[in-house]
């Protein structure tokens, strides 16, 4: 019953709300996002594992599916398509699936969460395996769309994560691994794209930010495997390989050149003084971590 959600339920703090000011309504939205930080928190060693098992399932060749309905299909869409330019991933590697398929990126499609056996569909044409990892984005905890897809995810032995804003979340029977940061009824009953919208954003975050870490792909907070695919990414490039190897930016260019831009492989190849070809054979053996490449 959506009347036993906290999600659903009425905030006194915003009952009157049509009352306010518009300076008023920030200060009483401001205060009520506050607390989302802490109710993430809570989540902090099921936020962990899932890093992990993501982690070892990319380092492996699996893939991570997000799947959702309606803000929490689009907020995993956005950070599925956020990783290739940041992380230098291929689009397959991280993947976002919405109940209704592309259309219902802008526009609201009636029915499209109601359905579990279009999960399956959807999934099916994905083609998860095994290797797999899937996240199950439903605020709700109930949305049949994304138990579905757990459901199977679950029966074809890929890892199932799953995510509600929810205590006691029907989801939380298909999952291998629930994230369930309690966020408190809305500023607006029911409005999901809110606080719980807020919590779903951090937390996919911390889970494709941590496992890319894992995985080598910054050192220490820098993009360095990040794909210079536009001006803004091209002279941050630049200015990382500057900054890591003291050349100036100029320099930091040729030697770019000479490495087919590759970033990781210009910073070993300057500070190991060896070739490009060398360079990409130390990071190969290091996994494609930087540090290891360069302390090896």
């Amino acid at each position: 019953m959506l009347n036993n959600l906290t999600t659903e339920s009425r905030n006194p703090a915003s009952e009157a709300i049509d009352t306010l000011s518009a300076a008023e309504m920030v200060d009483l939205m401001n205060s009520e996002d506050a607390s989302v930080a802490a109710a993430v928190g809570k989540q902090r060693e099921s936020i962990a594992k899932g890093i992990e098992v993501i982690a070892d399932r990319l380092r492996v060749g699996g893939r991570l599916i997000y799947i959702g309905a309606g803000t929490s299909g689009r907020l995993g869409v956005l950070d599925a398509s956020e990783c290739p330019p940041t992380f230098n991933t291929e689009p397959s590697e991280v993947v976002g699936l919405i109940a209704g398929g592309q259309t219902a990126m802008f526009r609201a499609v009636e029915g499209a969460e109601d359905s579990p056996e279009r999960a399956v569909v959807d999934l099916k044409e994905n083609k998860l395996s095994d290797k797999d990892v899937l996240v199950g984005i439903a605020t709700s905890g109930r949305t049949p769309y994304v138990i579905g897809g757990l459901e199977y995810a679950r029966s074809i032995g890929s890892y199932a994560i799953g995510f509600s804003c929810n205590e006691d979340a029907a989801l939380a029977e298909n999952c291998d691994l629930t994230i369930i940061p309690v966020v408190g009824p809305e500023v607006i009953s029911g409005s999901t794209r809110l606080k719980a919208g807020t919590a779903t954003k951090m937390v996919l975050n911390m889970l494709t930010t941590g496992a890319m870490v894992l995985l080598g792909k910054t050192y220490g907070n820098l993009m360095v495997d990040l794909r210079a695919s536009n001006v803004k990414l091209t002279e941050r490039t630049r200015r990382i390989v500057s900054e890591l190897t003291d050349l100036s930016e100029a320099e930091s260019e040729k030697l770019l050149k000479r490495c087919d831009g590759e970033l990781k492989t210009a910073v070993v190849a300057q500070l190991c003084g060896v070739s490009a070809e060398e360079a990409r054979g130390r990071l190969e053996g290091a996994g494609g971590h930087l540090r290891k490449a360069l302390e090896g």
